[in-house]
């Protein structure tokens, strides 16, 4: 069995699909207790540990259904999408800053399994380091 790869660290988010994002809001603030990091763009994001948790309705038809899309943190998205991709997995949308918190950048590219779920890829660059 191959060791695991270098380049993931961890998950960092996962997507749910919400169609009436206060109520999802509400829910997730106010009936399980999360902290509300980020509203932004029709999206919110909440903390669950060290794993970021987005809601927002679907941006296309395809992903109207119930759903995750696992985020999984690397340490240089350039270098893992083409790794990656090198290797097979289906490339559906290279990186891309996608904005900023008040501490990082956020980068993300996207990838398919073989069942042709998406991934995404993230990484977050601290500000002091650009």
């Amino acid at each position: 069995m191959p060791s695991p790869s270098p380049m993931i660290r961890g998950l960092q988010q996962i997507a749910l699909v919400q169609h009436d994002l206060p109520r999802a809001i509400t829910f997730y603030r106010d009936t399980l207790g999360l902290s509300l990091v980020l509203e932004t763009g029709g999206m919110a994001f909440f903390m669950v540990g060290d794993v970021r948790v987005m809601l927002a309705p679907p941006s296309a038809a395809e992903f109207d259904h119930a759903n995750s899309v696992i985020y999984l943190d690397v340490a240089d998205i350039h270098a893992a999408y083409q790794a990656v991709t090198a290797r097979g997995a289906h490339g559906e949308r290279p990186p891309m800053a996608m904005g900023r918190t008040p501490t990082h950048e956020v980068w993300m590219a996207f990838i398919r399994d073989p069942e042709g779920n998406l991934l995404g890829l993230a990484e977050q660059r601290p500000l002091s380091a650009l």
